[in-house]
């Protein structure tokens, strides 16, 4: 017997298991499945900054040699600004010299007695991860690493980066720098920032100095080829055309290990026009050991993503008119109302599915306006809204939006005209007072 209600009670659990597994299977969708084993990931479109996916993107984490990308801003603002120039002559100092013969590290050994070329050391520095490089330049551009931070703070500042900590100008941690890390900062430190932010930084790079390209889209190059000193460079961004992971379009920009960050890439390729950047950070395969191939599968999980399924689409027309809203008041003017529509056209990187995902909403700055009117003032903007899914905005927090304004202009009206048009407005008024005054007796 009481095998038998044993049976029937499997029997009647049976559904209420096959329910629980309904309920507590999580809710993956297109825009978050992807299957990545890492701590953080973010994918932009490189062009307007628009995020395409993310996965924990505002957690500070270690960065790692990413840290060379705020390095290779500073030195190319340096080199546009004039105070720094190519062929100027680095000497080597005790700490790089010690830094540099660290060959666990990822260095070009230079000589202690030598002096080398800013180009030199920044070939060095993007296509090899060359830490002692990297400190040469930031004691060219700063005097001192020390220095040199507190300009890797302001740029980070100037961009609006958020959850960063610099605490040298390589991503290593400090424990490797031979007790000669900057002052001020903590002896096994490392840097972090968040992958939005990492995603930021690159974003504006690639703006300010895309020529950054022309160098870390090298696979290998001989530093001091033809000397005593040679040493063959191949780049550890393997996804590069020709190595071992290689994706197409892919031509930058910078990867990271450390024991702390674990293994970190930013990198981005374009196909067909289209640029995309993506960061991944602590990347592990299946088995949660992390290594180059997980950090460049996942990028490449990425890239599949973006380019496979976004395209930049117009949601809104330039010259767009709001049915509902054709005109806006005018006062004082030969006419009493202005033609109102979009300024440019907005468009996007959209998910091609979800292109009727989005809706429009006019907000107006003003409710009239008054004569003198010219076309092309601002009187509001379109806002672009999402009815449905999530919609992860821009890299630099600006909105869906385009500029509304007026599509012509009004001459403000004559001395007789405006007098009439007060007069009008007087018994107007007036005639709004009396009946609203004899409304409120009944």
């Amino acid at each position: 017997m009481r095998k038998k209600r044993n049976k029937i009670v499997s029997l009647l659990m049976i559904p209420l298991l096959l329910l629980s597994m309904f309920v507590q299977m999580p809710q993956a969708s297109a825009e978050t499945d992807l299957g990545l084993t890492v701590d953080a990931a973010i994918l932009i479109d490189a062009e307007s900054g628009k995020i395409l996916y993310e996965q924990n993107a505002d957690t500070s984490l270690g960065i790692a040699s990413m840290t060379k990308m705020m390095t290779e801003y500073l030195l190319l603002d340096a080199i546009k600004e004039g105070t720094v120039s190519w062929d100027q002559q680095y000497r080597v100092t005790e700490y790089t010299y010690k830094v540099s013969q660290d060959r666990a590290l990822s260095n070009v050994p230079l000589r202690a007695d030598g002096t080398y070329t800013i180009r030199e050391l920044y070939e060095a520095m993007v296509i090899y991860s060359a830490n002692a490089a990297t400190i040469a330049i930031a004691e060219t551009i700063a005097g001192t690493e020390t220095e040199f931070i507190k300009l890797m703070n302001a740029k980070a500042e100037e961009l609006g980066l958020e959850g960063y900590k610099f605490v040298n100008s390589t991503g290593l941690n400090n424990a490797n720098l031979f007790g000669m890390h900057p002052a001020g900062t903590g002896a096994a430190d490392e840097n972090v920032m968040s992958a939005k932010s990492m995603a930021k930084l690159a974003y504006h790079l690639l703006k300010d100095h895309p020529e950054v390209l022309e160098t870390s889209k090298i696979a290998k190059k001989t530093f001091r080829e033809g000397t005593d000193d040679a040493i063959e460079m191949e780049n550890w961004n393997f996804m590069l055309p020709g190595l071992v992971f290689e994706y197409e379009g892919v031509d930058g920009l910078k990867t990271g290990t450390t024991d702390f960050a674990g293994h970190c890439f930013t990198g981005t390729a374009e196909r067909d026009g289209t640029r995309l950047i993506a960061v991944v950070m602590k990347a592990v395969d299946s088995q949660g050991v992390g290594s180059y191939k997980a950090r460049f599968d996942a990028t490449a999980k990425l890239f599949d993503y973006g380019f496979g399924q976004f395209k930049e689409q117009e949601l809104v027309p330039a010259n767009y008119v709001v049915e509902d809203q054709k005109s806006i008041p005018v006062t004082k003017g030969k006419e009493d109302s202005v033609g109102i529509a979009t300024k440019d056209d907005l468009s996007f990187m959209v998910k091609s599915s979800d292109k009727d995902a989005y809706t429009t909403k006019l907000i107006l700055d003003v409710e009239e306006l008054e004569a003198e009117v010219e076309e092309g003032t601002v009187v509001g903007k379109l806002v672009v809204e999402r009815t449905e899914g999530s919609d992860y905005g821009f890299i630099d927090g600006k909105e869906l939006s385009v500029d509304v304004v007026t599509t012509g202009s009004v001459e403000r009206a004559g001395g007789i005209s405006l007098f009439f048009q007060g007069i009008g407005s007087f018994f107007g008024n007036l005639w709004g007072s009396v009946t609203g005054f004899i409304g409120g007796l009944f």
